[in-house]
């Protein structure tokens, strides 16, 4: 298991785990069925919310999870300058909007966590309406249930089992969607 963390290989098998937390995010029943804004921001709100659910299990996982947890954010934040850059936003302007984007992660990661500590699936879809939808009236019960499924299947989830291609996410029937 620790053979996975030399650099070189330690590096695909993050960036492995990231792209599976993006495709996850890209759900298209996230977008059509949650309402999840189809938006540069809405994809952001999206990949936040399924990196802090990968995030929020690998804290509870022994080492070496934190360092994979440590490698995992610093992907996500190159990927965001990457992301912004070919948007073409200018060099000087960077520095300052990933600033923005790192306060609104770890901003929304502390109410993610919060909100299911409790357990309560209303307080969950209270925080997904302020920080997924960016509205004050809470969303849908079943987009706060799917959260929570994803969180409970993370849960069981060893740290060999999340980096070597388990499901991380429940899966969204797209005949749902609409």
């Amino acid at each position: 298991m620790l053979g996975l963390f030399r650099r070189r290989r330690g590096d695909v098998v993050i960036e492995n785990l990231y792209q599976r937390i993006a495709a996850g995010s890209r759900q298209v029943p996230l977008y059509l069925r949650f309402a999840v804004p189809d938006t540069a921001e809405g994809r952001f709100e999206s990949l936040t919310l399924h990196a802090v659910l990968v995030l929020r299990r690998l804290k509870q996982l022994p080492a070496p999870a934190e360092d994979v947890a440590q490698d995992l954010v610093d992907l996500l934040f190159r990927e965001l300058d990457r992301a912004l850059r070919e948007l073409g936003v200018g060099d000087l302007s960077v520095g300052k909007r990933i600033k923005k984007l790192a306060k609104a992660f770890y901003g929304r990661a502390a109410a993610y966590e919060a909100a299911l500590d409790t357990g309560d699936e209303s307080t969950v879809a209270a925080a997904l309406g302020r920080n997924a939808l960016d509205r004050d009236m809470p969303a849908e019960i079943a987009f706060a249930r799917y959260v929570m499924a994803c969180d409970t299947r993370l849960a069981t989830l060893s740290l060999e089992a999340i980096l070597t291609g388990s499901p991380l996410f429940e899966p969204l029937a797209q005949e749902n969607a609409a």
